[in-house]
């Protein structure tokens, strides 16, 4: 396929994404890519992966070229490894693209089906959601409310453009500060259709082949 046939999780820090990424993952038909999982498993002796860690340890952004580079060259390693099947399979992306930029980059190699946007209406609520859960896993930096509320500034400020981007035609707001169960409900209501459009294409171009 020119392009992977992709489903969006956007949502601020302590939405949930990836815990919904990881359910939907398990489900056949669906595959789950993390960017954050992409770059914790990028070989550091390869070119890319040193010029990944040249500018990471810096503490400079690495540049989106490179970013969209190590995503394409992992997720086509998974299609090698027939870990995601692009011909039965809906891409489901969690944490990319981050930026307008990015998602121009990867217009060559993925077709957005839908964007699942986790929303959260009482922002205090989520920031005391990830300070508890930053303490639980005893990172004290990231419990700080100045580097949660910085995080969400952040965010704030990447998602809004590409939200636009991608247009209200593509986007579904999902309650994100219900239960993980009525959020994985409300998820599957909106992707089975997705999946469901996606399986009877693939069936008509088999049959016209």
């Amino acid at each position: 396929m020119s392009q992977y046939q992709t489903v969006l999780l956007f949502g601020p820090p302590g939405a949930g994404k990836g815990t919904q990424g990881r359910i939907l993952g398990t489900i056949p038909g669906f595959f789950h890519c993390a960017c954050g999982d992409v770059f914790r498993q990028l070989d550091i002796q390869s070119d890319i992966g040193r010029l990944f860690l040249d500018y990471s340890s810096k503490g400079e952004l690495v540049p989106d070229e490179i970013t969209i580079e190590i995503w394409a060259r992992h997720i086509d390693n998974q299609v090698v490894l027939r870990a995601f099947k692009p011909e039965f399979d809906v891409l489901v992306l969690d944490g990319i693209p981050r930026t307008v930029e990015q998602a121009d980059l990867l217009t060559k190699h993925i077709h957005v089906l839908k964007v699942l946007h986790l929303v959260c209406p009482d922002e205090e609520q989520m920031i005391e959601r990830l300070r508890r859960r930053a303490l639980r896993e005893n990172r004290m930096d990231d419990a700080k409310e100045s580097v949660i509320r910085h995080r969400w500034e952040i965010y704030q400020q990447e998602t809004a453009p590409l939200l636009d981007y991608y247009g209200a035609g593509h986007i579904a707001d999902i309650d994100a500060q219900r239960s993980p169960g009525e959020v994985l409900q409300q998820s599957l209501e909106i992707l089975i259709p997705v999946q469901n459009s996606h399986f009877a294409r693939l069936s008509f171009e088999r049959a016209v082949d």
